[in-house]
């Protein structure tokens, strides 16, 4: 296999068939059909045609790589500060490129299909071509990664799963991208949004917390997040996060121990932030739609001095949303700032922060949907309301600053120090138990008053590069990473009150006065040491080791103010090891096969407790995967096919009817995943895939049916060739098998929802679009728990424009 450090291309060829037939039995075939899709690549050098205006020497490249399907490689500092032509009109993508860079002092030195390396003109004839690309290895900034202007829904380079840069094809596991494209083509503006939308996750909304969806991905809920490698606690409600802040979002499936040191096998989501750009550009963005929800937004990046060598950017980004049921309303407000500076030709300092605030009135609620006697109540979308007193708040403010080194070596050097806080507080009525149809009593409302502060501080240090042994080139990346973690939460009575009629019940319901139990303070601490290397056995053949030591403690501590007692709880784990193995073979340029294996270890959160109000054991497991991949056009289109199975115990399952967990060991999660994502066609753009997961007790029996065993996802985008191409189309479809918790009692059946899309390109500058979502206007439950259901989103609408200058 011809191995590269950058792969990219935007080229791309005709999709044969579509994919179908998504039954169960056929899903290997079905997986097999979609990684041969494509058709020979068109010949790199012919001509094509160009509209290029005349602009600053990187934007035009970034327009010359998304026009000519061309990875082009350079370092930012080598086109800072030039301008480059208009080019237009038919002509090979060497001619173009020779064009842009016509007058200027920067010149191609490399040239194969699918890319072009520059450099400048040396200034002296010593100089040497080695250094004209300066490699930057530094965890998940390599060239190729930043998807921001590329236009693709697929990325190059992809460093969460072992925080090695690695292409797709070289990572042995499946990743999902969710690229900047992607997010504005969707309009996916939280976190939340992105994980909906990407393959192999699950999110539901339920009773106690439609505001604080439960998220999963191969039968285990996700508790691993990060930002820019950096691990960030699940207690930082991370699904708050708005996308106006990041360039894309990796999502690696499957357990990722080895980069978070504890978690369950289900998936890990790397967010990783814009960066400052060392040409001026400005966004400027505003939207409405339905039910009166509107927004606005600013996206600001600008150097600072003449040579760029301090660069700052500036995020601002405003929604306020309304909904379908009367009293609703959410004000999301987003402030991000980030700024750059070049200590020396190889040395960055970084520093930033955020700001969010997510604060919604009467959140959406479960209502019931049916009697004890299981027939239906007749319930409405309307039915959804909560009372006008209900409201659930967040905060979330961060502060990151990040030094970075490139020795002479080839090797780098990268520290991050990060703290951040996040508060809530929350008073909400949840209707619970079931409801009799003859005499229409039996149901009634828990109201809830919720509050806390946590705070979490890291320190992320590590060093990477590359070494030769046996005469081969291999890669090695070490570091520590140092966590403490905080948090403060006061305590009140949750009353219930009976329900004489279910249908008028939230103007039944006065807001009670919130009496203070008590509160508890906790402290976490991780530390931990991680060692991965990339051994290349032969031109075909890598092994990836991998092994991570982690101390975890926590120290909690709640006092009861009825009773005055303190109730202390201590528990400590030192000397975690969690090892890594993955084995990547390419069959030829296009194909690789893969493996990987790694052990489990995840403390379960304070509130998974049992019958006798005791905290449950460590989840412990083993986790495989084995796989196919492919690389299509220099990387411009990425497949897989996974098959994986994960043996776990202490896994925890709920109860609702004693609202405590149990305990289940020896239960197994196998399933298949088979992913397609970027270019198809020239100006065709797609991300689909197919999710089969099942998880099951030792007895065979199913657990987890409230996540569906089936899912199906599809985003796509085309822009019309010709006198048409300022227009954009698009579309996408999420299709779920049924659920239900547990089914026995009530399902929503499997559905499909549609969405559609248009954008049109008013000028270079501005573009307008509009979105239609639930387009055949789907009445469905998005999360069902016992009798009781969460309907989606009606049919609704968004238009949208931007501006960029």
């Amino acid at each position: 296999m011809k191995t590269r450090q950058l792969r990219g291309a935007f080229a791309g060829a005709a999709l044969q068939r579509n994919i179908r037939a998504w039954q169960p039995a056929g899903t290997a075939l079905v997986v097999a059909a979609a990684l041969a899709l494509m058709a020979a690549p068109a010949q790199a050098q012919q001509a094509l045609a160009f509209d290029i205006p005349a602009q600053p020497l990187a934007g035009a490249l970034r327009a010359f790589s998304q026009q000519a399907r061309h990875q082009v490689l350079f370092d930012q500092q080598v086109v800072a500060g030039r301008s480059a032509p208009a080019v237009q009109g038919r002509q090979t993508p060497r001619q173009a490129l020779d064009r842009l860079l016509a007058g200027t002092d920067v010149q191609v030195i490399d040239s194969e299909p699918g890319a072009f390396t520059l450099r400048a003109v040396p200034k002296e004839p010593s100089a040497s071509a080695e250094h004209a690309l300066a490699v930057v290895s530094v965890s998940g900034k390599a060239p190729g990664s930043t998807t921001e202007g590329t236009g693709s829904y697929t990325t190059f380079s992809t460093s969460s799963s072992t925080r090695l840069n690695l292409t797709p094809q070289e990572t042995p596991q499946s990743v999902t991208v969710i690229t900047r494209q992607r997010m504005d083509d969707q309009r996916l503006y939280s976190l939340g949004d992105v994980l909906e939308s990407a393959v192999g996750i699950t999110m539901k909304p339920f009773s106690l917390g439609s505001d604080s969806p439960q998220m999963w991905a191969r039968g285990s809920s996700i508790t691993n997040f990060q930002v820019d490698g950096v691990p960030t606690a699940a207690a930082m409600s991370n699904y708050l996060q708005s996308t106006a802040i990041y360039d894309r979002v990796e999502v690696v499936k499957g357990a990722t121990g080895i980069m978070s040191g504890v978690g369950t096998p289900a998936a890990t989501i790397n967010m990783i932030r814009k960066r400052p750009t060392k040409e001026a550009q400005t966004q400027i963005s505003a939207d409405a739609g339905s039910w009166s929800r509107r927004g606005a937004g600013v996206d600001i990046s600008r150097p600072l001095n003449e040579d760029a060598s301090v660069r700052a950017r500036l995020v601002a980004d405003y929604k306020r949303d309304g909904a379908w049921v009367d009293n609703y309303q959410q004000d999301y407000a987003t402030l991000y700032g980030i700024a750059e500076v070049d200590l020396g030709p190889r040395t960055l300092l970084t520093a930033g922060l955020s700001h969010i605030t997510r604060n919604t009135n009467s959140p959406i609620r479960a209502f019931w949907e049916v009697y004890t006697n299981g027939q239906p109540t007749g319930a409405s979308l309307a039915n959804g309301a909560s009372p006008d007193w209900a409201f659930y708040d967040h905060k979330v403010d961060n502060v990151f600053g990040s030094v970075e080194h490139r020795f002479d070596s080839g090797w780098s050097a990268k520290a991050e120090l990060t703290h951040g806080r996040y508060s809530y507080e929350s008073f909400m009525a949840s209707p619970v138990n079931a409801v009799n149809q003859a005499t229409g009593l039996g149901g009634s409302t828990q109201m809830i008053h919720w509050a806390s502060a946590v705070e979490q501080t890291s320190l992320d240090a590590y060093a990477t590069g590359p070494f030769t042994l046996f005469g081969r080139r291999h890669e090695l990346i070490g570091g520590v990473t140092l966590s403490r973690l905080e948090q403060e939460s006061p305590g009140y009575a949750s009353p219930r009150q009976a329900i004489n009629d279910i249908f008028n019940w939230t103007n039944e319901v006065a807001k009670p006065t919130s009496a203070s139990t008590g509160r508890s303070t906790s402290q976490e601490h991780q530390y931990s040491a991680y060692l991965n290397s990339r051994l290349q056995l032969s031109d075909a053949t890598s092994l990836l080791l991998g092994s991570r030591f982690t101390n975890w403690k926590q120290e909690r501590d709640s006092l009861s103010y009825a009773s005055g007692n303190v109730t202390a709880v201590r528990l400590r784990e030192d000397g975690i090891f969690v090892p890594y193995v993955g084995l990547v073979h390419a069959l030829n340029d296009t194909y690789s096969l893969y493996s990987s294996y790694t052990k489990i270890f995840n403390p379960q959160p304070d509130y998974v407790i049992d019958l006798n109000g005791d905290r449950l054991a460590p989840e412990e497991g083993i986790s495989y995967e084995v796989g196919l991949k492919g690389s299509f056009y220099e990387g411009a289109l990425n497949s897989s096919l996974s098959l994986f199975r994960t043996q776990q115990d202490t896994f925890p399952v709920w109860d609702a009817a004693t609202r405590t967990y149990t305990a289940i060991d020896d239960t197994i999660t196998q399933g298949v995943e088979v992913e397609l994502a970027g270019e198809i066609a020239r100006g065709w753009q797609m991300a689909t895939g197919y999710t089969y997961s099942k998880t099951r007790d030792k007895d065979g029996q199913r657990l987890m049916t409230r996540i569906p065993l089936h899912t199906f996802k599809l985003s796509t985008t085309y822009r019309l060739p010709g006198d048409w191409n300022r227009l954009t189309l698009g579309g996408g479809v999420h299709w779920e098998s049924k659920t239900g918790d547990p089914l026995a009692t009530y399902t929503q059946q499997g559905y499909a929802l549609l969405n559609l899309m248009a954008r049109y390109e008013v000028s270079k500058q501005l573009s307008v679009a509009a979105h239609l979502n639930n387009a055949f206007d789907k009445r469905y439950l998005s999360g069902v728990s016992d009798t009781r259901g969460l309907y989606g989103p009606p049919r609704n609408f968004m238009v949208s424009m931007k501006y960029r200058f």
